[in-house]
């Protein structure tokens, strides 16, 4: 096996001339890096990564911990993801919790012990938010709040919520079903304040900001005077589970003239409906909640709220960066050093520090909806 040794010989120069050339990390001369440079050619020699990151006391592996890539959200998320810690030199190990029934805990060891330089969570967890402020590593959240010392990226679920109802409002609807996850989750950490989700009393703050569309969008709802009924899924890792959501909110609500739920709930909420004759969008429309690729695939383009892939990734990446020692976030595009906007501190909101912040989303107009009544 061909080493610097080797490399140094053949070159005519000491093996610590070519680690400075393989490093990059110190001054040689251009005519100097090219006879080292030439030198490895001719011996076909490969630096060691490995090696070379150990010195450097870096990895270049960044866990990305998500429930499940079944679901067609984290799937989506995390292929933008690759692709944005891939421009900045990293790579995505992933976790996929639900999946492979993975513990979180075995990651985050891997990052004490420094063979992963971070982690971005965005998988649901019941640890105290102080476990994480004692990890003292490299953690960057999406859409999970981890404690006030663990920066957070998420979409603003506000704005999502809002757009969603506006658009109901203003069609006329009078009954609407929401498809969604498991509103136990909603209450995973001790706090001060209390909110009210339909039958759910939240005491305290939240670790899934994603309440906020739900909240957002029941309460714009209540205020027009609009029926909002809730079926939810338990399990998001399991696609039969939309299947009979979308079933039951058929049989459960005779009256039902508008539904909101995850891209692949609304998908089957539009074949369920061509099944019992409903017309789309005159007797039922339908809005698809996260805009990936299943939001084409329904047999006619639906009404999406639309979250940003990109930008999410991009920031993430960024501020996982920003957390790593020695480590800069370099911008491909100029796109992407517009991709945030900081996450406002009103009453309204869970608590969240400055360093976080939300990505805003757009309503992307489809034949699942009808014109607007304004």
């Amino acid at each position: 096996m061909v080493g610097m040794r080797d490399v140094a010989r053949e070159a005519g120069v000491s093996t610590s001339t070519v680690s400075l050339v393989v490093n990059g990390n110190g001054y040689v001369s251009d005519a100097m890096a090219e006879r080292v440079s030439q030198a490895m050619k001719r011996l076909n020699y490969v630096p060691n990564e490995l090696a070379r990151n150990l010195s450097r006391n870096q990895t270049n592996l960044v866990g990305v911990i998500v429930p499940t890539i079944r679901h067609p959200f984290f799937a989506t998320l995390t292929a933008s993801l690759q692709r944005s810690l891939y421009e900045q030199g990293m790579r995505a190990v992933l976790c996929s919790t639900a999946d492979v029934d993975q513990d979180v805990s075995q990651y985050v060891d891997m990052l004490r012990r420094h063979a992963m330089d971070g982690i971005i969570m965005g998988a649901h967890a019941v640890y105290p938010v102080d476990y994480w402020s004692s990890i003292d590593r490299p953690i960057v959240a999406f859409d999970r709040f981890l404690g006030d010392t663990i920066p957070f990226v998420g979409s603003d679920h506000t704005q999502g919520g809002r757009l969603a109802a506006d658009v109901f409002v203003h069609t006329g609807v009078h009954h609407v079903v929401e498809i969604g996850g498991p509103r136990t989750r909603y209450q995973t950490a001790k706090g001060v304040r209390s909110i009210s989700l339909g039958s759910i009393q939240i005491n305290g703050h939240t670790t899934f900001p994603p309440i906020r569309y739900h909240l957002a969008f029941e309460q714009a709802l209540e205020q027009a005077g609009i029926r909002c009924d809730y079926i939810e899924i338990e399990n998001v890792a399991q696609m039969d589970q939309f299947r009979d959501a979308a079933h039951q909110a058929f049989e459960q609500y005779e009256d039902l003239d508008a539904i909101v739920a995850p891209d692949l709930g609304a998908a089957f909420c539009v074949q369920e409906a061509i099944r019992r004759g409903k017309a789309i969008p005159e007797d039922l429309q339908i809005i698809a909640y996260d805009g990936t690729y299943v939001s084409d695939l329904a047999g006619l383009t639906l009404t999406r709220i639309q979250q940003d892939f990109d930008g999410i990734a991009n920031a993430l990446a960024r501020r996982l960066l920003e957390a790593i020692p020695g480590r800069t976030y370099h911008p491909v595009s100029s796109s992407q050093q517009q991709c945030s906007t900081a996450l406002s501190q009103n009453s309204s909101q869970v608590p969240y520090s400055g360093t976080n912040e939300l990505i805003p989303m757009s309503l992307k107009l489809g034949e699942s909806t009808r014109e607007s009544n304004r």
